[in-house]
């Protein structure tokens, strides 16, 4: 199975392991933590000529990713935080590396199903998982 497949499925926030302790490490502060652990974001994956566009939308932040895979760009991600993002596409799998400022990177893996995403996430030793299921 590839990305093309799911390409314009929504997925919805149905499980989360670890996201506050992650978002702890990297630095993320209390208010924000607490908002970001609230929300139940739909997550998409669309695709314009060579470029993607991953969307994560909910009552606290709606966040847009436009990439090329294996293009190095600057990305602000949804806590505020101004890294170096690289994505990779490993056939089903979306890989990403943020290149933080204080020199420590973090991975992530979407892993895309018909019916779900599996995203691991990784700071410093400090793990997170989220599991979205296909919206109905």
């Amino acid at each position: 199975m590839g990305l093309e497949e799911v390409i314009g499925k929504t997925y919805t926030l149905a499980k989360s392991e670890n996201f506050d302790q992650y978002m702890k490490a990297l630095g993320v502060g209390l208010v924000t933590r607490k908002m970001g652990a609230a929300a139940s974001p739909d997550v998409d994956l669309q695709k314009d000529g060579d470029e993607y566009i991953l969307s994560s939308k909910s009552t606290f932040k709606n966040v847009i990713t436009k990439f090329k895979p294996g293009v190095e760009f600057e990305q602000e991600t949804p806590d505020g935080r101004k890294v170096k993002s690289t994505f990779t596409i490993e056939g089903n799998k979306l890989h990403e590396v943020q290149k933080n400022p204080d020199g420590k990177d973090t991975i992530i893996d979407r892993t895309f199903t018909n019916d779900e995403i599996k995203m691991e996430m990784s700071y410093d030793n400090v793990t997170a998982t989220r599991v979205y299921k296909i919206k109905a």
